[in-house]
């Protein structure tokens, strides 16, 4: 099947971009065209935003109960369309099937029936004193997101952004499209306004800027690289919008002493390859006792070796190919360099895995005796690849999982779990998870120094799309 998505999605209808340019979506599991899309300009920009500020005033004035009732048809109109997401997620991005229908496009799921829950609860108003706090929506959302989790990223966006009462235009990723352009047609089945929702497809020079630095957006929401993240805060302080960032990581995974090291070694590759390992909290910095370095390069080979790679479309496999070509060079990149620098390969290596002839395949890669201050340890590869750190005391392992600019996500590991707390106390990261344990559709989601600002999923991804209006006087009603 080849799709053809060469239109926009604005003001409620598909319409043809303002000036022709195609893009060949590839399949990175094969190398074949997947499909085409149009790329977007800065005229559809001013299209789009305009659509979304004609119809900012009224859906701000919608009621609570309007829009959770809103969430309730997206959610139906989103069920029906299940299989064709997680479909399109695995064609676009070569996300295993059984990660595509399991997490991926289950995660939208997620995101709405989280949400939904939350606004039965909210208020968006409440007194203090005198004083009345309301809660209004911030207005015109450009919302730019990336390929590693297209659906996910969208709905932790696109949801908030319906349940404050703004109005939007999202530019997903221009190597994961298929799936964004399902979630128009959701939205649009849903019965979502007119201008309510836009969707411009295109990359980031001609439409990520434009959008960024719209005069007629009040927040920008985008999920990416620190480097790009940099590049849209640049873009939309001159009209002093709200930016909300979520971005890179180096998550580290601390083992310590007294931990099940059979059960965190396996949880923490299998998690680390999980996506090809294109996710931005996987736990790729792992930190364990000196003298337990050969046990862990002993347990990380063993369960490295049982993962399965290829075909996409097979039940049977773990890990499929990373996104596109430039992801691929850019991880062999990565992988030798960090040979050359004299890390030691517990599995993996340069090159496709055995048999594998065509396709952006990785091998996926454990490097051991990491030094905090090589490459693989300090950038993000998003690629499926894990290093090793060795360390001597407790207190140097603090020392090391801080010693990052990011600080997204952190993971302890302890039989003792008032250790592994204490210690995860003292790392600085925007979620910790101890034991393998994680959160929920409404457990914040953000990070800490270069990893971003704000939060997602659940009422705090909702506060974020809100503006504080206090109303002071006696009755204040």
């Amino acid at each position: 099947m080849l799709y053809d998505e060469r239109k926009f999605y604005v003001d409620g209808q598909w319409v043809d971009p303002a000036e022709p340019k195609e893009f060949q979506v590839i399949n990175p599991a094969t190398e074949a065209v997947a499909g085409v899309i149009s790329m977007g300009s800065a005229k559809d920009v001013d299209l789009a935003v305009a659509a979304a500020r004609r119809a900012f005033d009224g859906f701000a004035r919608t009621s609570p109960a309007e829009r959770l009732a809103l969430l309730e048809r997206m959610l139906a109109a989103y069920k029906a369309h299940y299989d064709e997401i997680a479909a399109a997620i695995s064609l676009e991005m070569g996300a295993p099937i059984t990660l595509a229908k399991g997490s991926q496009a289950n995660i939208g799921v997620g995101h709405l029936s989280a949400m939904i829950d939350v606004m039965k609860t909210f208020s968006f108003e409440e007194m203090r004193g005198t004083t009345r706090l309301v809660l209004e929506p911030v207005g015109v959302c450009a919302l730019i997101t990336p390929w590693n989790w297209p659906i996910n990223q969208v709905a932790a966006k696109v949801v908030p952004a319906i349940a404050a009462g703004c109005t939007m235009v999202l530019k997903p990723s221009e190597y994961s499209p298929f799936s964004a352009m399902l979630w128009a047609k959701v939205m649009h089945e849903a019965g979502v306004p007119r201008g309510v929702f836009n969707l411009i497809n295109g990359d980031g020079p001609h439409v990520g800027a434009p959008l960024s630095s719209h005069p007629g957006v009040d927040m920008v929401s985008f999920t990416g690289s620190t480097r790009a993240g940099i590049e849209v805060a640049r873009n939309a302080a001159a009209t002093v919008k709200r930016v909300q960032q979520e971005l890179g990581g180096k998550s580290p995974n601390i083992l310590l002493e007294d931990a099940d090291f059979e059960r965190a070694v396996h949880k923490s590759v299998l998690h680390v390859f999980q996506n090809s390992g294109q996710s931005c909290n996987a736990p790729t910095r792992m930190l364990v006792p000196e003298s337990r370095l050969a046990e862990v390069e002993a347990i990380a080979q063993r369960v490295a070796t049982g993962v399965v790679v290829g075909d996409p479309a097979s039940p049977a496999t773990n890990v499929g190919p990373v996104v596109s070509k430039p992801q691929f060079e850019r991880i062999e990149g990565y992988i030798a360099k960090v040979i050359a620098e004299g890390a030691k390969v517990v599995v993996g290596g340069p090159g496709r895995p055995a048999g594998i002839e065509k396709g952006y395949f990785v091998r996926p890669t454990i490097f051991s005796n990491v030094t905090n201050h090589m490459a693989i340890a300090r950038e993000e590869i998003f690629g499926p690849v894990l290093c090793i750190l060795p360390y001597k005391t407790e207190e140097e392992a603090i020392q090391i999982a801080n010693d990052t600019p990011y600080g997204l996500s952190a993971y302890v590991w302890s039989r003792d779990n008032s250790h592994a707390r204490k210690v995860g106390a003292r790392i600085r990261a925007g979620q910790v998870c101890l034991n393998g344990a994680f959160g929920d559709m409404k457990t914040p989601f953000g990070g800490f120094k270069m990893s971003g600002n704000g939060r997602e999923y659940g009422e705090h991804g909702l506060r974020d799309f809100l503006e504080v209006k206090a109303v002071i006087g006696i009755d204040a009603a």
